[in-house]
């Protein structure tokens, strides 16, 4: 048996099980939120750590990878340093690699393609490889990350400036108590719109699902929701604020698609079951892990 458990510095409330059997493996696939509460995190890896295939980081990177450089954020290192024994993955390399071919695989499924469209990306330092693939298939980007996360209201318009927003500025921020960058615990659960011009401005939202939902306006009618880590409550508030088109780039599973840490975890604890020279992304279509493209109006 093989078991894949993602400890989220995320709400408990947003925790999911399910049990699959895959290749004649039975597989459990497991989130644990923790509220915010990294010292807790720490104890529950070290609680799993030698019991389970593999252990995934939530709520928080481990690692932000922009361009050819690689910024290790200092809270995910503690928690990361509880796994003695079991592999710990943040979803970073899912992120540069399948998420890139994701974003692809858009242009040919989304009418029109993906040139010329305005895509919003609230966050993207966590998500340069689906950033990069939007902005080289010709997509009018606005980054938020200066908006959403920092407060300083300067939309960023190329790749070129977020490089060296990035190169400047995580070595400093990678250090600050991660709860200053990125919504954890209670207030994942909170809705405060802000920068609404740019939510309506956008064709395509894409990017991490916890800013997307803590910033969005009530009306989003006709937009598209690339994302991931939705639960069913999620898809029927997308639903109801009017969204056309929700993709996520991990597959659904009983009703709600798990976060890039999970897929990496399982990734890593199915390696026995791989053909040789099997890629990720042919392994997950043999199996039927597929994304999500799914029209909600």
């Amino acid at each position: 048996m093989k078991r894949i458990v993602s400890i989220s510095l995320g709400s408990s409330k947003r925790d999911h099980k399910v049990s699959l059997s895959i290749l004649e493996e039975d597989v459990i696939i497991e989130r644990i939120g923790t509220d915010g509460d990294i010292e807790k995190a720490i104890e529950k890896v070290k609680e799993l750590d030698g019991k389970v295939s593999a252990i995934g980081l939530g709520g928080i990177d481990l690692y932000f990878i922009v361009g050819n450089r690689r910024y290790t954020v200092k809270d995910a290192l503690k928690i990361a340093g509880a796994a003695r024994k079991t592999p710990i993955v943040d979803g970073s390399m899912v992120k540069d690699t399948l998420e890139r071919s994701m974003v692809k695989k858009l242009d040919k499924l989304l009418p029109g393609g993906i040139k010329g469209k305005n895509v919003l990306l609230p966050s993207a330092v966590d998500r340069f490889g689906m950033t990069e693939t939007f902005y080289n298939l010709g997509a009018n980007i606005i980054i938020g990350d200066l908006m959403f996360a920092l407060g300083v209201p300067i939309p960023i318009r190329s790749i070129k400036t977020l490089k060296f927003l990035a190169y400047v500025l995580l070595p400093v921020l990678t250090k600050l108590p991660f709860y200053m960058l990125y919504p954890v615990g209670e207030k994942q659960e909170e809705n405060t719109p802000k920068f609404i011009k740019y939510f309506l401005w956008a064709d395509i939202i894409a990017g991490d699902f916890i800013y997307i939902k803590k910033y969005m306006p009530e009306k989003l009618e006709g937009k598209v929701i690339f994302t991931n880590t939705v639960t069913p409550r999620d898809k029927e508030l997308l639903k109801e604020r009017g969204v056309k088109y929700l993709i996520t780039t991990t597959p659904e599973l009983e009703g709600r698609s798990f976060g890039t840490n999970v897929l990496e975890g399982f990734l890593i604890a199915m390696q026995d079951k791989r053909l040789p020279h099997e890629s990720d992304e042919d392994f997950l279509e043999r199996i039927g892990f597929k994304p999500r493209m799914e029209m909600l109006n």
